[in-house]
């Protein structure tokens, strides 16, 4: 594995105009009511959190795609052409789950086309090894918490505010990988003491 590389883990998820039902307040006595179109329309997200594996201080790298439907092989190839551009060809290892579309034999041909980017696979069942994983977790209790939207665009709109959220805070992408328990070397990030 080169050394000089940005390791990037990936994940997708899904999002529908049915709205994520959290807990919330409200005045003693009036139960809030969440009034929504029963509306399964679904769009996908793809979200890749990038940590440079040599230099902590060039900071954690948020990718992040939305489309309408789900993703297949052909369309997480269009999300590895939209990575390439936002890392400006450096050298990647994407680390992500086993999910078909991610090792068909079309992905793999594609990939071995690709001088930038080598591939490593998660272990089996451990989304807790993934820090989009804690990504999509903080979207749906915040931006998305009893969001009901009439379009998918309401969602989409809600969904950009969140990764600005998470881009504008340098520590969050950093915390979402300390919580894995993976460290990436220098253990460091920037901002924090070594003694913390």
């Amino acid at each position: 594995m080169n050394t000089r590389a940005w390791i990037v883990f990936l994940d997708e998820s899904g999002v529908s105009l049915l709205p994520q039902i959290r807990r919330t307040y409200s005045p003693r006595g009036r139960t809030p009511l969440l009034r929504h179109r029963l509306n399964w329309k679904r769009a996908s997200m793809a979200g890749a959190l990038g940590y440079h594996s040599t230099d902590p201080d060039r900071g954690a790298r948020l990718c992040f795609h939305l489309k309408p439907g789900s993703y297949d092989t052909a369309g997480l190839i269009e999300v590895l052409e939209q990575m390439k551009v936002f890392y400006r060809g450096e050298r990647v290892v994407l680390v992500w789950d086993g999910l078909s579309a991610h090792w068909s034999r079309a992905m793999r041909a594609w990939v071995a086309e690709q001088d930038w980017l080598t591939l490593e696979r998660l272990p089996a069942y451990a989304p807790e090894l993934n820090p989009v994983e804690l990504l999509w977790s903080s979207l749906k209790k915040r931006e998305l918490a009893n969001l009901a939207g009439d379009h998918l665009a309401d969602v989409a709109d809600a969904t950009e505010q969140g990764i600005h959220r998470i881009n504008a805070n340098p520590r969050l992408p950093w915390s979402f990988l300390a919580h894995t328990g993976l460290t990436i070397s220098p253990p460091h990030p920037p901002n924090l003491r070594k003694d913390q």
